[in-house]
């Protein structure tokens, strides 16, 4: 079973599974889930809580002992085992298949990880939990879902934004799910109505939206020329280092590059499954491949390969502006605009 961190909740309530998976990127989510588990499992009587950080030098034999071992009260036990960023390894994935055969009624076992890859949701170890638990996925809303997350998290505050509130929040809290728990939390005490207005939002809260360079090469690849412009100021503003825009790009761009060769033997969904694209970036990939020919390309990442050239060779050199020229080109339907570099 598959349950989405914002249902949780709801699904604890009818039952409490033996085996939870709390996997994604967004660590608001993940921590809240990991909390919600715990108490329901406490409510049922899992009083014995056992936490382990799984690395190479676990034991993992201290593990099987306190799953087979009697409690002195006759009490259950929750098992929770952070699993590592890099991902679950060979060696790992055996001693959790192991693990999974010394689970009792009188153990729950809790997984906390980072986002899953596809091999990853596909392997041994994870499909064999699975069957027996629940996968609880914690992902960042998108910027297209993110309206629908601060509407879900003030109903159950009990805040009622208007309609340019809540595109008010999501924006000044884009990518930082944290600060915008915070400042509703902030709201609904500075408001006992519970309505919000943009009025009142501008006179208790500030900006507090955190982007990276992937939400800008998300907005270059689905064509947001606007949006794409007020990431890079703000990225600009917080002193982000322009390399790292320059190589996240670089490597879609040559991604695109090869779906374009790929595309004239091959179906869009047989490139995408070899590429492993996942499913909620296939669009913005397929707006990508309509929009940009494959010259366009081939010039952009000759002018990403210049800017990045002569940011390391010359001082007084700034890539913003050709991150923004940059931007406003891959963005353009227009084949005819230009990716020459001025001469240095």
């Amino acid at each position: 079973m598959r349950v989405y961190a914002d249902r949780l909740e709801d699904h604890l309530s009818k039952q409490l599974e033996p085996v939870f998976l709390v996997f994604g990127s967004e660590p608001l989510l993940i921590n809240e889930s990991q909390q919600a588990i715990t108490q329901q499992a406490k409510k049922q009587g899992f009083d014995e809580h056992f936490k382990y950080v799984i690395n190479d030098s676990t034991n993992w034999q201290e593990i099987h002992d306190c799953c087979l071992s009697l409690s002195l009260f006759g009490s259950k036990k929750i098992i929770e085992l952070d699993l590592p960023d890099s991902g679950v390894n060979a060696s790992i994935s055996k001693e959790l298949l192991s693990l999974q055969q010394a689970l009792s009624p009188d153990i729950l076992l809790l997984l906390i990880g980072g986002k899953l890859t596809k091999a990853q949701e596909n392997s041994k170890w994870f499909k064999s939990l699975h069957s027996i638990g629940c996968w609880v996925t914690c992902l960042t809303p998108d910027a297209g879902r993110l309206s629908q997350f601060v509407q879900f998290r003030c109903r159950k505050l009990g805040l009622s934004p208007d309609r340019e509130a809540t595109q008010m929040l999501a924006q000044w809290h884009e990518g930082n799910l944290t600060a915008l728990v915070q400042s509703l939390e902030k709201l609904a005490l500075n408001y006992p109505d519970g309505q919000l207005n943009l009025v009142r939002l501008e006179e208790s809260l500030s900006r507090h939206n955190h982007f990276t360079a992937f939400h800008w090469t998300d907005a270059l690849l689905a064509g947001k020329a606007n949006r794409c412009q007020k990431i890079l100021n703000q990225l600009q503003s917080e002193g982000t280092e322009p390399v790292v825009l320059l190589r996240t790009i670089q490597k879609e761009l040559m991604l695109l590059s090869k779906m374009h060769d790929q595309l004239k033997k091959s179906n869009i969904n047989q490139v995408f499954s070899q590429h492993k694209i996942w499913q909620s970036k296939k669009p913005l990939y397929s707006a990508a491949l309509n929009r940009l020919t494959k010259q366009r390309l081939r010039n952009a990442i000759s002018t990403l390969a210049y800017v990045e050239l002569h940011s390391k060779t010359d001082f007084t050199f700034s890539a913003w502006p050709w991150l923004s020229q940059l931007s406003v080109q891959l963005c353009s339907t227009n084949d005819c605009l230009p990716f020459t570099p001025a001469k240095a």
